[in-house]
């Protein structure tokens, strides 16, 4: 019996471990608000009203500067976008799909005969490690430990504000 109960602590202890190990994480803090993307600073803020809540440097897309305008240019969107999923089954571990491209992308990309492309996220990092300081191909990048926490804190429908 004295056994038993030991291999069953055992079993659960593991358990409890595994556990704490999820990329999945709780948030019991302020509603996140807005979400502002600062290209320039490499800088990305979560904010409730207007209080900074947490601050991450980041990676964009490998040719950073400027809005994205068509598939495959690079570039990382500026203007006023909306996170409308969240990803758990990410290939960049967590992810938050960003609204690009609105109806202003899509009119200006059709009047060029282009694609304004697509899949723009805030996501953790690549398995093999990268680099160079900017390598998506237009979302922006943080470390997974950071998405975690992000992924908990922001919810669907959250404003984001991608200055250049």
């Amino acid at each position: 019996m004295r056994a038993f109960r030991f291999l069953l602590l055992f079993v659960l202890a593991l358990g409890l471990a595994a556990c704490g190990n999820s990329k999945f994480k709780t948030y019991r803090g302020p509603e996140v608000t807005q979400v502002q993307v600062h290209k320039g600073a490499r800088k990305m803020y979560l904010l409730h009203d207007d209080k900074v809540l947490k601050e991450y440097d980041m990676a964009l897309g490998f040719a950073p500067v400027g809005h994205k305008e068509f598939e495959g240019d690079g570039k990382t969107p500026e203007g006023v976008y909306y996170v409308n999923y969240k990803n758990p089954n990410s290939e960049y571990h967590l992810s938050l799909k960003i609204s690009y491209p609105n109806p202003q992308d899509r009119a200006y990309a059709s009047s060029m005969g282009k694609s304004p492309g697509g899949d723009i996220f805030i996501h953790g990092g690549p398995k093999k490690k990268i680099y160079q300081r900017d390598w998506t191909a237009g979302c922006v990048a943080v470390s997974d430990k950071e998405i975690e926490r992000i992924y908990a804190m922001v919810k669907e429908g959250t404003p984001v504000y991608i200055f250049p």
